[in-house]
C-alpha cells in the first residue's frame, strides 16, 4: 500500500487490507489531527479491499464526526462498493458524489 498525503487529501495506492492497514490507520488519524475540518480518502487507486479496512474506515468516519471533522470517500471503485455493501458498512461510509455533467 502507497499512501500519499496532499494537505488534508489521503491518496492510497493497493491493496487495502489487514496488512496494510495500520499504516494507513496512522496516515488518516494524523490527517484528523491537523487543522483541516474536511479530509478526503481518495481510493481511486485501490485495487482490493477487506472487511477489515473497511471497518478503519467506518470507524474513522465516526471518530472525525465525533470530533467536528468530516471524512468524505472519493472514487471507490466497483470491487470496493461491492464489499462496504457485503460486509453491510456502506452506511457507515460517506462517499463523495460525483458532479453531474452535462
Amino acid at each position: 500500500m502507497e499512501i500519499i498525503s496532499d494537505g488534508p487529501t489521503l491518496v492510497l495506492h493497493g491493496a487495502f487490507d489487514v496488512r496494510s492497514t495500520w499504516e494507513v490507520r496512522a496516515a488518516i488519524y494524523e490527517v484528523l489531527d491537523g487543522p483541516d475540518d474536511e479530509v478526503v480518502i481518495d481510493m481511486t487507486h485501490v485495487t482490493t479491499i477487506d472487511v477489515t479496512a473497511l471497518r478503519l474506515l467506518a470507524v474513522a468516519t465516526r471518530h472525525a464526526w465525533l470530533n467536528g471533522h468530516h471524512l468524505m470517500i472519493r472514487n471507490p471503485g466497483p470491487a470496493v462498493r461491492r464489499m462496504a455493501h457485503l460486509a453491510r458498512l456502506a452506511h457507515a461510509l460517506e462517499v463523495e458524489r460525483a458532479a453531474a455533467t452535462a
